[in-house]
């Protein structure tokens, strides 16, 4: 009920009827919707990671031909969370599309949604390693980086940032046991002072937490959490 102060009365109540896992970070406190995105009720917030807009039409220019329609289904899942959570801010943390020629190649129907869902909120494009180079006239503004209330956001986490900071770019996921089984999930990679989201993108795949250059980013202290039946679940990486 903390995360409601201030917040708008629908919101409030469907956070309490329906409760979401909640993830506090550097003194802020964020509700993982989507699976796999972020939502700051302080700033009616949503933040997701590695979009990776056009990936199959940029596979299909190099002879391996995949469905057609990435674009459109990571867009109506962003589009879904702007209006289940009435937000008014969409910060996208690079890797936004698979490549800078990315907008030239949006369907007509991935283009219109995409004009639309710019055009009612406050949409900030950080961009990555993927698209450094991105067009003008996509919606929206164009950053490398961004401090948003003392947040540093940008593509790929700084080992050298000292600023709580929010990214992208690993595409992180972690294998644990459950039921006897193994299952590997998207989670998000948290210590005191970076937050690193898995990937948003309908055709992206995910790094292990395992991996070494993951684990060196994220230094010692480090968690996987990953959203289930309304909890956050948490799980050390040392």
């Amino acid at each position: 009920q903390g995360l409601c102060q201030g917040s708008r009365s629908g919101l409030c109540e469907a956070l309490i009827q329906h409760p979401l896992p909640l993830l506090a970070f550097a003194g802020r406190d964020f509700v993982i919707v989507g699976g796999s995105a972020l939502f700051w009720p302080a700033r009616r917030a949503v933040i997701v990671a590695d979009l990776h807009l056009e990936k199959a039409s940029w596979f299909a220019k190099r002879g391996q031909m995949l469905p057609p329609y990435d674009s459109q289904a990571t867009l109506q899942a962003l589009d879904a969370l702007i209006t289940t959570h009435d937000a008014s801010e969409v910060w996208c943390l690079g890797d936004n599309f698979h490549d800078s020629n990315g907008p030239e190649r949006l369907p007509d129907a991935a283009r219109a949604q995409l004009s639309a869902m710019t055009a009612r909120v406050d949409w900030c494009w950080i961009t990555g390693n993927h698209d450094d180079a991105l067009p003008d006239g996509i919606g929206g503004t164009i950053r490398v980086a961004c401090d948003v209330d003392g947040l540093v956001l940008r593509h790929q986490a700084d080992p050298r940032e000292l600023r709580p900071e929010l990214s992208g770019h690993w595409h992180p996921k972690h294998r644990a046991v459950a039921r006897g089984r193994s299952v590997s999930r998207p989670c998000f990679v948290v210590t005191t002072s970076k937050l690193i989201l898995p990937a948003f993108g309908a055709l992206t795949g995910g790094l292990d937490t395992r991996h070494p250059e993951l684990r060196a980013i994220a230094g010692r202290g480090a968690q996987a959490v990953l959203p289930a039946q309304g909890r956050a679940l948490r799980f050390p990486l040392d």
